[in-house]
């Protein structure tokens, strides 16, 4: 049975996922990329963008099983990219460059439609207006049996929660402030309630946080 998941969520110490003022040139928020070094350095993150060396160990350990068994991808409209209101054209199509490492489909949440992207890799991003709970349905069906994975940002993250639909989140907690941005977790009641957190993992500096669904 497929599950839903939110893996390898970088957050910084005092708890946002995003700086602020994401852009074109900085797609992470301010001083964002400093969330995402650990993964960035490890082997299976190189992989996936066709790249090779990096770390092994515990934390290419979290990465790898975060690219396994995922046979859709579903994401909020802010991760995809910096565009807001309307789409003034079909240009942009992602951070990612012309063959994205996911290979199969990624559901888009957006309030503004958009015809599908289909990327020569199998590599498609479907646009979906309709809401979290429609998204979770294409994909799942999209996954035909494979997990689904619930890339971000933090909103979207926080809607699956809310909702119930998400089976299992993995945090990485990197030792930087950033102050400001998108804050993972704005419903403290919600997540004691309705997940609970198994052992910590401590790799170097990361402590790796994974919480299941009750």
């Amino acid at each position: 049975m497929s599950k839903v998941m939110a893996l390898n969520i970088s957050v910084s110490e005092d708890g946002y996922m995003a700086g602020p003022n994401q852009s074109e040139e900085a797609p992470l928020g301010e001083n964002g990329e400093l969330l995402h070094a650990w993964a960035f350095a490890t082997e299976s993150f190189q992989k996936w963008h066709d790249g090779s060396g990096g770390t092994v160990g515990i934390d290419n350990d979290y990465i790898e099983r975060g690219f396994a068994n995922i046979g859709a991808t579903i994401m909020g409209r802010n991760m995809f990219g910096p565009i807001r209101g309307d789409w003034p054209d079909e240009n942009w199509q992602g951070w990612w460059g012309p063959n994205p490492g996911f290979k199969h489909p990624v559901f888009v949440l957006t309030h503004h439609a958009r015809q599908t992207i289909r990327m020569d890799n199998g590599t498609s991003f479907i646009f979906v207006t309709g809401g979290v709970e429609l998204a979770y349905e294409w994909a799942l069906k999209a996954a035909e049996g494979k997990d689904v994975r619930v890339g971000g940002g933090a909103q979207t993250i926080q809607e699956f929660m809310e909702l119930g639909l998400l089976d299992e989140l993995h945090v990485a907690q990197i030792p930087v402030k950033l102050n400001a941005g998108a804050k993972l977790f704005t419903n403290e009641k919600l997540q004691v309630d309705r997940y609970r957190a198994i052992d910590p993992v401590i790799s170097g500096s990361v402590i790796h946080q994974t919480y299941l669904k009750r």
